[in-house]
């Protein structure tokens, strides 16, 4: 024999002689390089989904049969023998490592110049081809038209358009345009291509609906961007009681059209209206209506058609839910925010307790626990709905929210671009991007984001341009675009002086140092009044006036009227000399936040001390 006893040997020693790890190696290195090219060229020819998990199984499958084969076999100058069967001298084991060796670092100069040809040539160029490339599995539902004789159904012919398209939202395989990007249409004659081009989808569904008494046809169509194409159009007739029936049929014939895989429970049912009372789902239609508009004037009217909707069917969890939301953005001040957040955490829980599949109650136990400081709590029911429906919208946008506002930045900006991918239309999402891209430096795209949000008509996208604005140097733009707004806001605290609104405006935006004092001077005054809540512009502007330590003591003492901008600056660069003073660390032990890092993990600019203490910059 050619060898010592194995006995004789360490195990080590023997692997090496046997070029037993060589082998591993030139392995993996090989078996890497497979997966990465694979993963690069079969989406090139539509290869199924199947084939690359396919590759690495049997990659994976292939390494211990091949260390197994390395250890019994030697190669010989007369071919493979078993190790056992080699005589002295017959033995090239020696020059086989030697080889070895060398494709070893062929293979890893192989794989090093694929990485870098992929990612400085082949990414970039898939990046910009894929930019302009819709999947075929994509669809946008426009608000169907309201074609009933007196034409006042548009609330149950926009409620058919939305229920189907929440429906194909959760389909796995379905890309399906957010609900504010897609009704952005409504009453607007556009084309068809544009649209799909605007929305990133290779299909739309519209209709009509025509209701008459309990009669009721659904006119549905399927059409294709790209060239205009029907793929698919019918008509429905029935009685009111009826309509859950033909929404879904009509989801149903959608799915089949574009072959897309329906997975557990929707292989049986699509739809979910939640109640089978039609008239308690024309009451939740009402007020979704409203809800849907943020018509706070109306949002009364809402609650109440959803109290009517409760009162026929007290099982109807979706009515409870969307109770439990109207409550939590419930913006018209006849209610203080505490017993708007008890109102909304009761209808929640009694949402969650008939049905625990809605999503919809958990962002909102979210929201009311952020608002009132329960961070923490806040967090679990974030990510529970998310878990419940990754696609949703609303909970997408909310958690970014609330991310940013407890410190965890980069992670909330992420969640931020998110929600905007789902629903590019979505107003509030976009100021936010805005006031973050400003806060980041990148003055471009937040004046971009804050214009398009004025374009969709959020009336408080002047606070973005206002921002923007003052980061360009141009105080007296920025003045004006958030003077009318914050005046009222001033006014509204403690009867000030009728130039108060003026006063702190100027002092906040490049005042000189007599009008800055004039500001403090105002802000005192109405903080010693103890309004309930503080008004979040407080706080705002004393962190803009270098009075850091003031604006901790202040907020420490109870809720602002508007928590949410409140945080988000303390997270800001306007936050950066508050964070930095001793007394942060407890002030983020007294209010929650401390507790909220201890369980996920420190933010972006702290780090932990000690249990409930953390030092930030």
């Amino acid at each position: 024999m050619a060898t010592t006893p194995v006995s004789n040997l360490t195990f080590l020693a023997e692997l090496k002689r046997r070029n037993v790890i060589r082998m591993a190696g030139l392995y993996l290195v090989g078996a890497w390089l497979i997966t990465q090219v694979a993963g690069t060229v079969l989406p090139m020819f539509d290869a199924p989904a199947w084939l690359p998990r396919s590759i690495v199984i049997l990659l994976a499958l292939g390494f211990v049969p091949l260390l197994i084969f390395s250890w019994v076999f030697e190669l010989t100058p007369q071919g493979l023998k078993r190790d056992e069967e080699v005589k002295l001298g017959e033995s090239i084991a020696p020059q086989t490592a030697r080889r070895m060796n060398r494709m070893i670092i062929a293979v890893l100069i192989l794989a090093l110049v694929y990485f870098a040809f992929d990612k400085f040539v082949l990414a970039p160029r898939r990046e910009v081809a894929n930019a302009g490339v819709v999947t075929k599995k994509s669809i946008a539902v426009l608000p169907f038209t309201d074609l009933s004789p007196t034409h006042d159904q548009e609330y149950f012919s926009d409620g058919m358009a939305e229920e189907l398209l929440n429906a194909l939202a959760k389909v796995k395989d379905l890309k399906v345009a957010g609900r504010t990007s897609s009704f952005q249409y409504k009453g607007k004659t556009a084309d068809l291509r544009a649209i799909g081009h605007e929305l990133g989808v290779a299909n739309i569904l519209e209709g009509s609906v025509r209701k008459q008494g309990d009669k009721v046809r659904i006119t549905a169509q399927l059409i294709q961007t790209e060239d205009g194409f029907h793929l698919w159009s019918e008509s429905y007739d029935g009685e009111l009681s009826d309509v859950f029936a033909l929404q879904e049929r009509i989801a149903r014939a959608i799915t089949d059209q574009l072959k897309v895989i329906l997975q557990g429970g929707q292989q049986q049912q699509l739809v979910n209206a939640g109640t089978s009372n039609v008239e308690a789902y024309a009451l939740f239609l009402q007020a979704t209506a409203v809800y849907n508009r943020r018509d706070y004037e109306h949002m009364d009217a809402a609650i109440a058609a959803l109290e009517q909707a409760l009162t026929l069917d007290p099982h109807f969890a979706r009515a409870q839910a969307r109770m439990a939301a109207a409550y939590v953005v419930y913006d018209n001040k006849s209610k203080p925010w505490t017993e708007l957040a008890v109102l909304a955490e009761r209808n929640a829980r009694k949402a969650i307790e008939l049905d625990g599949s809605l999503a919809e109650p958990y962002a909102v136990l979210g929201r009311v626990y952020f608002e009132s400081r329960r961070f923490a709590e806040a967090h679990a029911a974030f990510k529970h709905a998310l878990e419940l429906e990754p696609q949703d919208v609303t909970t997408n946008f909310w958690w970014a929210m609330e991310q940013i506002m407890t410190g965890y930045t980069r992670a909330g900006d992420a969640q931020l671009d998110r929600a905007l991918t789902l629903d590019p239309a979505q107003a509030n999402a976009q100021l936010w991007r805005a006031l973050e891209s400003s806060y980041a430096g990148d003055q471009r795209t937040a004046q971009r984001a804050a214009q398009r949000a004025a374009d969709l008509g959020l009336s408080f996208a002047v606070y973005a341009q206002a921002e923007v604005a003052h980061a360009q140097g141009d105080n007296a733009q920025a003045i004006a675009y958030i003077s009318p707004r914050w005046k009222l806001r001033v006014l509204a605290c403690a009867a000030p002086a009728p130039d108060a609104g003026d006063i702190v405006l100027a002092g906040m935006y490049g005042g000189a140092a007599e009008v800055r004092v004039k500001t403090l001077a105002v802000i005192e005054q109405c903080v010693a009044s103890q309004p309930d809540p503080t008004p979040f512009w407080t706080t705002s502007a004393l962190l803009r006036l270098d009075q850091p330590s003031r604006a901790l003591a202040i907020a420490q003492i109870r809720l602002t009227d508007n928590e949410d901008f409140l945080f988000q600056m303390l997270w800001s660069p306007y936050g950066k000399a508050a964070r930095q003073l001793p007394e942060f660390a407890g002030f983020a032990r007294k209010i929650g936040l401390a507790e909220v890092w201890d369980k996920y993990g420190a933010p972006d600019v702290c780090h932990r001390v000690a249990p409930l203490d953390y030092a930030c910059e």
